[in-house]
């Protein structure tokens, strides 16, 4: 049985103090409790001390990341748009800086084993999303791929 992973990247428009970070962090924490009561999240890799790529995304402010895996496509996809998760999504630009064109915001990809996840492989998939678009290797929701590289429309 495979599992997705995402990996998710993004800039606070301001510095932690600020009552917008104060706000994002509160509603981050509320989000990922949900996530956990859902019984689709596998794992929660912790990004303390996680050392960021620069080249990645740039920015003033702290960088936000998130590594996790779930069961399914279908099941991260309907937590992602769907209750406290979705609300934040909407209102993202308050507390994210927006992206370039070419950098992605996440990337999904399959793994047979949740210890085969880890940090510098979200960071080598992302990488890859930039320089080669959605592939098996790592895509998004638009461009989705099952576990076995097919196009996969998930809804």
């Amino acid at each position: 049985m495979a599992f997705v992973a995402i990996y998710t990247v993004g800039r606070l428009k301001h510095p932690y103090e600020h009552p917008a970070s104060r706000e994002f962090f509160e509603v981050g924490y509320e989000v990922f409790q949900q996530a956990g009561k859902s019984g689709h999240l596998i794992k929660d890799f912790s990004s303390i001390e996680v050392p960021f790529p620069e080249n990645v995304i740039k920015g003033e402010e702290f960088p936000i990341l998130t590594l996790t895996v779930w069961k399914s496509l279908q099941s991260l996809y309907r937590f992602t748009y769907s209750g406290q998760h979705k609300r934040a999504l909407q209102k993202r630009s308050k507390w994210i800086e927006p992206h370039q064109e070419n950098e992605p915001a996440y990337v999904v990809w399959w793994t047979e084993t949740v210890k085969d996840v880890s940090w510098e492989g979200a960071f080598k998939r992302y990488n890859h999303y930039i320089k080669h678009g959605p592939t098996p290797f790592a895509f998004d929701f638009k461009h989705s791929f099952d576990e076995f590289g097919e196009t996969f429309l998930v809804n």
